[in-house]
């Protein structure tokens, strides 16, 4: 029997089935991918592009101005998504593909999808090598996508015309599973992309996809019922899966029903609003006193969502070694980590079955007095930090916080890296679920500016906010450019310390002096500031420089009324911080002619004799 076909070229095949996938978002069925950011070069511009053309008006294609940015805006928008609609990032063979590896990186670090679809060479092998082609004399079939493999969670080759048929649905549902959701990959090869395959008319038909909430196993959830019966000091943490998973309402009812105090790792942070009543801050290295001091005394730790990096358990340091951990988890690798009981299932429809296995259990009254106490002295010890002085620069903490006046309920917070994220962490208070993404699971510098624009895309009628360091800046800024462009604004907030401030900080604290990090420590002939208010102009931004707090709270005010990307500069102080009491695992050297290496290696063996030991 002969089934109906199409006959297409294999890249007019996959923008064609792109075309036909869906999502529902609050009953609604939308394209499950959005857009596509390009670069369009050697590889990837006279096949892809010539398909990608024909269906701008349903598949609108964005011209980003660096590969990594473009695909780092489009893990943005999947995050501001919560994953539920999805980017695509494509590029040339050689530099341009290469260039995606950092922000497949990111997301395959951090959990999140993105297709990312880069040119390669010919299958056929005839004009080798071509431009850009990168030669492997004893493998002549590796190229440079094959780096992609390390950070992907999903990587094809597409040789020939008929195999994306079998390979662009396990693409999707690879980005769609909240155990394996990451990076999919597809090299695409020039001359498979040009050649034309009688495809099934099956393949095109409109698929609605939806995101699978797998239960727990009766018998695991029945010991964390027991285990969790038996605490006397329970802790939920609080991770990114919580957001993913949309189980915001349900940790936060679970959590005040039963008294327990929630605290939440960088990724979940604002899956609650800050004066949530069981709401007791943000855990490890970053955190809050608050939360460390409740993960010292806890005898159950209910870990939701949660990968537990190193930030978050203070290099495994802030929980009690006794303290028995629940792993509640999509992904069972994350579940089962130091010896966790491991709980595999959705975040919402576990916590849901949990707490109707518990009855009428309850946490013991004084422990959920004794975190809201907790939190009432940290917020204190924030208020302190952030309160104005008559300093001659201010610091991060009263720059975060004039920001914050100035930010509407509904928008987004933005940062990634240097001392921003510990910065907002602490001192941010959210004010309403979903609004808050410190990028840290590869804590990126250069996805802040990138991720604006993706947000500002994925949310509409909201002004994101980004936090960045001057080092931030000048790594990667075009996308103000791209942003201008397109007509999604955003405000950029430039936090200028001279230099990489936080990453100075903690130079200093193992013993060496400030060396190649602030600017006046640099080899180079003379330091100057930059001026980013011009630069931002010259991009086609708005821009205002601040020389005080009181002048941030103006533009602040000026930039929410603006029509474009709006850019605030404002010199900060590289050496005050808000002070944290987790520790932190990093390699110091052994032998120094320095005392104060000497003497810092001395502590960091004291800060590992009190590791929690995994398996």
């Amino acid at each position: 029997m002969n089934r109906p076909t199409v006959r297409l070229t294999m890249a007019q095949a996959l923008v064609r089935y792109l075309c036909n996938q869906f999502t529902e978002i609050d009953g609604e069925r939308v394209p499950l991918f959005a857009g596509v950011f390009a670069i369009f070069g050697h590889g990837n511009v006279t096949c892809l592009s010539e398909a990608l053309e024909a269906v701008q008006d349903t598949l609108p294609t964005w011209r980003g101005q660096n590969e990594q940015s473009m695909a780092l805006a489009a893990i943005g928008y999947a995050k501001a998504m919560r994953r539920r609609q999805l980017m695509v990032a494509t590029s040339s063979i050689g530099p341009g593909a290469t260039n995606m590896l950092t922000a497949a990186g990111l997301a395959h670090a951090n959990r999140l999808p993105v297709l990312l679809l880069a040119g390669d060479a010919f299958a056929n092998r005839r004009p080798d090598p071509v431009m850009q082609q990168v030669e492997h004399f004893g493998n002549p079939t590796i190229t440079v996508n094959d780096a992609f493999r390390a950070v992907s969670r999903y990587w094809d080759r597409i040789a020939l015309p008929e195999q994306i048929i079998g390979s662009l649905p396990q693409a999707v549902a690879t980005m769609l599973d909240p155990a394996d959701c990451g990076p999919a990959f597809l090299a695409l090869c020039q001359d498979a992309q040009e050649v034309a395959f009688d495809y099934p008319d099956a393949f095109f038909e409109p698929t609605v996809w939806t995101i699978p909430r797998p239960r727990p196993d009766r018998a695991r959830l029945a010991e964390a019922v027991a285990l969790l019966k038996s605490a006397k000091r329970p802790l939920i943490v609080s991770g990114g899966g919580v957001r993913y998973s949309l189980a915001e309402q349900t940790v936060a009812q679970f959590a005040l029903d039963r008294g327990i105090p929630i605290v939440e790792t960088i990724a979940g942070k604002g899956a609650v609003a800050h004066d949530h009543p069981a709401h007791a801050g943000p855990i490890g290295i970053i955190g809050s006193t608050s939360a460390n001091a409740l993960a010292a005394e806890a005898d159950v730790v209910l870990a939701i969502g949660t990968r537990l990096m190193d930030f978050t358990t203070g290099s495994w340091t802030v929980f009690d070694h006794d303290a028995r951990i629940i792993g509640i988890n999509a992904a069972r690798w994350d579940a089962g980590k130091h010896r966790s009981l491991p709980v595999v299932g959705d975040a919402r429809e576990t916590v849901a079955e949990l707490d109707a296995a518990l009855s009428d259990w309850k946490a013991d009254g004084d422990w959920t007095a004794r975190a809201r106490t907790l939190m009432a002295e940290w917020d204190r010890i924030v208020d302190d930090h952030q309160k104005p002085t008559n300093a001659p620069v201010p610091t991060y903490a009263q720059v975060v916080a004039a920001v914050q006046r100035g930010a509407k309920p509904d928008d987004p917070i933005i940062t990634a890296a240097g001392g921003l994220p510990g910065e907002l962490v602490k001192g941010w208070r959210v004010k309403s679920p979903g609004t808050f993404d410190c990028e840290f699971g590869f804590s990126c510098m250069g996805y802040e500016i990138a991720a604006g624009w993706g947000y500002a895309m994925a949310r509409p009628g909201t002004t994101p906010i980004v936090m960045v360091g001057d080092g931030t800046y000048l790594m990667m800024n075009s996308d103000i450019y791209s942003s201008v462009l397109a007509g999604h604004k955003f405000i950029l907030i430039v936090c200028d310390n001279g230099g990489y401030g936080v990453i100075n900080r903690l130079q200093n604290a193992k013993g060496t002096p400030g060396f190649n990090n602030l600017l006046r420590d640099c080899k180079v002939v003379e330091p100057f500031p930059v001026d980013f208010v011009r630069h931002a102009e010259a991009m086609g931004a708005l821009a205002r420089r601040c020389e005080s707090v009181a002048d941030l709270e103006d533009a602040m005010a000026w930039a929410q009324g603006t029509d474009r990307t709006t850019v605030i500069s404002i010199e900060t102080d590289a050496f005050a911080w808000v002070p944290g009491d987790a520790d932190w695992d990093v390699g110091v050297p052994q032998v120094s002619e320095r005392a104060s290496v000497r003497e810092a290696h001395e502590k960091q063996t004291e800060i590992r004799a009190k590791q929690r030991v995994g398996v």
